[in-house]
């Protein structure tokens, strides 16, 4: 696995565990707004962190760290994700996959196998402005499986949207919470301007909090539960 970052705490990426992230390089999407550049334009990849760092620091770390979170990038781009899950499950770790959902294929081999506790997944606008907003090719099918199969799995999940005034206006924002209508939890995730794949976009804003809490109130509709984060 290409591994170009590691977090060895975090209190909120896993809710109510305290969890080390695993950041892996390499993104199939292009999104202006991206602010892990470093693990997407292929120009600012650093070496990569060894596994065996990794899972040496998880070793020492059992009952003390309760979970641990794979993100990127696209962690389902990485080829031996599901061994790496497999041996981080075999510590007694819970396990949360984040993912833009392009590979339901991916998804659906680490539920059946069930090497994940918590799935999270990105939507990233209204199926017919996704390819505007992510700068690459999509087959929406695959976005669309993949959320059939988080919804229908019987884990913990959320989705999560980055919400930026120039790529979704307010009526794109309620659209999605149709799309995952009944979901169980939806992110509201603010921009904020600290570094993009896209120069140009630090000076992008996100909603105000008033909007932002008004959009809250309608998708209250739609899904379970809304937060801004």
């Amino acid at each position: 696995m290409n591994i170009g970052g590691f977090q060895k705490c975090s209190l909120i990426e896993y809710p109510g565990k305290i969890c080390a992230v695993i950041f892996t390089q390499g993104c199939n999407y292009r999104c202006d707004y991206c602010h892990n550049p470093e693990l997407v334009d292929t120009r600012l990849f650093e070496n990569p962190i060894l596994e065996k760092e990794i899972f040496s620091f998880l070793e020492k770390r059992k009952g003390k760290l309760e979970a641990v979170e794979i993100t990127g990038g696209e962690p389902t781009l990485q080829s031996n994700l599901l061994d790496v899950l497999r041996k981080i499950k075999a510590m007694g770790y819970l396990l949360k996959l984040n993912s833009n959902g392009s590979n339901p294929e991916v998804i659906k081999k680490a539920i059946d196998l069930k090497l994940i506790d918590y799935l999270a997944m990105d939507i990233k606008a209204p199926f017919e402005k996704y390819v505007q907003v992510v700068k690459a090719n999509v087959d929406l099918e695959k976005v669309k499986e993949s959320i059939r199969l988080i919804m229908s799995s019987k884990l913990n999940y959320e989705f999560c949207t980055t919400v930026l005034r120039s790529q979704l206006s307010k009526d794109d924002i309620i659209e999605i919470g149709k799309i995952i209508k009944g979901a169980k939890l939806y992110i509201l995730q603010k921009f904020i301007p600290s570094k993009t794949l896209n120069p140009q976009f630090l000076k992008e804003k996100s909603y105000s909090d008033k909007e932002l809490e008004e959009l809250k109130m309608v998708l209250k509709n739609y899904v379970d539960r809304c937060v801004i984060r």
